[in-house]
C-alpha cells in the first residue's frame, strides 16, 4: 500500500512539469497495463475513498500487473475503453477476513475534459470522466455492474503516458457489493499516420508529403528564415518577412531577385539601381554617371566641339563655329548665285592665240567679276589657267600661268585686294573634255575662278 501511495505522489509531481502533447484523434488506438485496487464500501463516502487512496490499509491489491485495457478514440473527445482486471480480496470488512478471487470485464466511454472548451486544453494532461458497464465476479458470484468515475492520462511524449483512473462499480443485484476500483499504469497510444516523419500527424499536417516544422503545421521552411516555403518567394535563400522571404542585400527596399543592382542601393523606380546624376540613366548604364545627360547619348551631355552654342548632334559643321540659323556652320562669304555668275562669266574670258592678252570685249566680262568680288569682300579666290594638249607641255604650262596672272592683274588693277587672290597655271594637266576634237580642245582652253574660303 505504501508503494501505491508513493506512486500516486510521483504521478502528481510528474504532471506538474511535463510538457508533451495530449492525446487526440491522431493516435486513435491505445493499450494500457498496470495494477488495480478494489475498495469495498463500509459506509464510506467519497472522502473516505480519497483518504484510502492516500494511504489507508483497507485496499485490496494484487502486487503484479493486474489490469489491461484497449481503447479506440471515437470523436469529439469520446473514447471507448475495454478493460479486464484481476485481484485478490482479503479485506472486506476487516483485514484478512476473506480470501476471494476478483475479476472483471468492463466497457466504458470516456470523455476528455479538454474538449469542454479549447481554452482549458492542458496539452500534456488529459483529465476525463467515464460512464459504462461490465461484468464483475467476486468469489464466483458475478453480475452486471454500472461504472462511473474520473481519471487522467499524463503524457511523457506523443505515445507513452501514465494513466490513473478511479470510480464506483455498482451491481444491478446484490451478488457483488458496491465498491471502488482504482487503477494505475502505463498507457501507449498508436495508429497515428505521419507520412513525412516530421512529428506532425497527417491529419494536422498542411504538407503531409514534405517534412516540415510543427509551428508551420508540418510545412517546411528550407532557408530557416521564419517564413514557410509556401509563402516564401525565395524559399532557398534566407530573407526578410517584408520582402516575402527574399533577401535585400543593399537594403534599398527592392528584393535581390528583382534588383538589377543588388549590391548598390538604388530606388524602386530604377529596379534597385542608383542614378547619381538624376538624369534617368542608371549608373551601370551611364557613361557619365556624375553629369546629367540624355539616355540617347548614354547618359552623357552632348558636346559642342566648336563652342558655337550648337550641339554637335545638331551641328553640321561641328569643328567650325557658326550660328544656329545656319545649322552651326559659318555664314557663306559669298552668295551661291554670285558664284554661279563668276563661273559662267569666266567662260567668256578669251585670249589671243598663243598669247596672254585678252580678245576684244573680255574686259567687260572681267569688270562684272570685279563687281561681284567687291560686293563679297570677305571671299578669297584662286584663278586657274588651263590649256589643251596641242604643243609642248612646258610651253602650255608657261602659257596657262601667264593667262591666270593676266586675269589676276586686271582684277587687282580694278581695286580688289591682291591678298584675296592667287593665280596658277596647270597647262594640259586637268582637261574637262577630250583633246581629240576641236570642240573638246576649245573647252580645255579655259580660265576658272574659284572661291577658296
Amino acid at each position: 500500500m505504501k508503494r501505491l501511495k508513493l506512486a500516486v505522489i510521483a504521478l502528481f509531481t510528474l504532471v506538474t512539469v511535463s510538457n508533451v502533447n495530449a492525446q487526440d484523434e491522431n493516435n486513435p488506438w491505445a493499450v494500457g497495463f498496470g495494477v488495480n485496487v478494489v475498495d469495498f464500501y463500509n459506509g464510506d463516502n467519497f472522502t473516505d475513498h480519497v483518504k484510502d487512496l492516500l494511504g489507508n490499509s483497507d485496499w485490496n491489491i494484487l502486487p503484479s500487473i493486474s489490469r489491461i485495457s484497449g481503447e479506440k478514440y471515437l470523436d469529439k473527445g469520446f473514447t471507448l475503453q475495454l478493460a479486464g482486471s484481476l485481484n485478490k480480496i482479503d479485506f472486506l470488512k476487516v483485514e484478512n477476513d476473506v480470501d476471494f478471487l476478483y475479476w472483471a470485464v468492463d466497457a466504458i466511454v470516456k470523455y476528455d475534459l479538454n474538449n469542454i472548451a479549447p481554452g482549458i486544453d492542458t496539452g500534456w494532461f488529459d483529465p476525463y470522466v467515464y460512464l459504462g458497464g461490465g461484468y464483475t465476479s467476486v468469489d464466483s458470484n458475478g453480475e452486471g455492474v454500472l461504472n462511473a468515475g474520473v481519471g487522467f492520462n499524463a503524457w511523457f511524449n506523443n505515445n507513452l503516458g501514465l494513466n490513473f483512473q478511479t470510480g464506483t462499480k455498482k451491481g444491478f443485484s446484490s451478488k457483488v457489493d458496491t465498491h471502488y476500483q482504482t487503477s494505475l499504469g502505463l498507457v501507449i497510444k498508436f495508429g497515428g499516420k505521419d507520412t513525412d516523419g516530421d512529428g506532425v500527424y497527417d491529419k494536422d499536417d498542411a504538407c503531409p508529403d514534405v517534412a516540415g516544422l510543427v509551428e508551420f503545421n508540418g510545412c517546411p521552411d528550407a532557408d530557416a528564415d521564419g517564413i514557410k516555403d509556401s509563402e516564401d518567394a525565395c524559399p532557398n535563400v534566407a530573407g526578410l518577412a517584408v520582402m516575402n522571404g527574399c533577401p535585400d542585400s543593399d537594403g534599398d527596399g527592392v528584393a535581390d531577385k528583382d534588383d538589377m543592382c543588388p549590391n548598390s542601393k538604388g530606388t524602386k523606380a530604377n529596379k534597385g539601381c542608383p542614378d547619381t546624376d538624376g538624369d534617368g540613366v542608371v549608373d551601370k548604364d551611364d557613361k557619365c554617371a556624375n553629369v546629367a545627360g540624355p539616355a540617347v547619348n548614354a547618359g552623357c551631355p552632348w558636346p559642342d566641339t566648336d563652342g558655337d552654342g550648337v550641339l554637335d548632334k545638331d551641328d553640321k559643321c561641328a569643328s567650325v563655329a557658326g550660328p544656329a540659323s545656319n545649322n552651326g556652320c559659318p555664314e557663306p562669304v559669298i552668295d551661291k548665285k554670285d558664284i554661279e555668275v563668276i563661273n559662267f562669266t569666266a567662260k567668256s574670258i578669251l585670249f589671243n592665240t598663243g598669247r596672254s592678252s585678252f580678245k576684244p570685249g573680255v574686259t567687260k566680262q572681267l569688270d562684272a567679276i570685279v563687281s561681284i568680288m567687291n560686293k563679297n569682300n570677305r571671299a578669297t579666290f584662286s584663278i586657274e589657267g588651263h590649256t589643251d594638249s596641242t604643243g609642248k607641255a612646258s610651253t602650255n604650262l608657261k602659257l596657262s600661268g601667264k593667262r591666270a596672272n593676266s586675269v589676276m592683274n586686271y582684277i587687282v588693277s580694278k581695286g580688289v585686294d591682291a591678298s584675296r587672290i592667287s593665280a596658277k597655271g596647270f597647262g594640259k594637266n586637268h582637261p574637262v573634255d577630250s583633246n581629240k576634237t576641236r570642240a573638246g580642245r576649245a573647252n580645255n582652253r579655259r580660265v576658272e575662278i574659284k572661291v577658296t574660303n
